[in-house]
């Protein structure tokens, strides 16, 4: 897992690109980023595009100055946090925490 930041100049925009390998899902067909950015919404998610060595893969732009929980979502069934946020918090849902990326 990896989290990638590049802040824009021209405006206060960072555009973070998320990646991940990890074996647990070489058979997983799809991979989804949700978070306070899509409002938790799924028809609003980012699918992650699977590269052909088998790393998931999304860009997002998000707003300088905010903090963002996130979490990936495995097959539409498994929820999934990144081993390199920024920190992590509790869901509020009495169930894991959320992955967080500061910005």
């Amino acid at each position: 897992m990896s989290i990638k930041k590049q802040y824009l100049k021209s405006k206060p925009v960072c555009k973070v690109t998320l990646s991940w390998k990890n074996d647990e899902l070489d058979n997983a067909d799809k991979v989804n980023v949700l978070g306070d950015f899509n409002c938790w919404d799924i028809d609003q998610s980012f699918p992650m595009k699977k590269l052909k060595n088998g790393t998931f893969k999304t860009t997002i732009d998000l707003e300088v100055g905010h903090e963002y929980n996130f979490r990936y979502l495995v097959d539409g069934e498994v929820w999934v946090n990144d081993g390199q946020a920024d920190k992590y918090v509790p869901t509020g849902l009495g169930v894991e925490d959320n992955s967080v990326v500061v910005v």
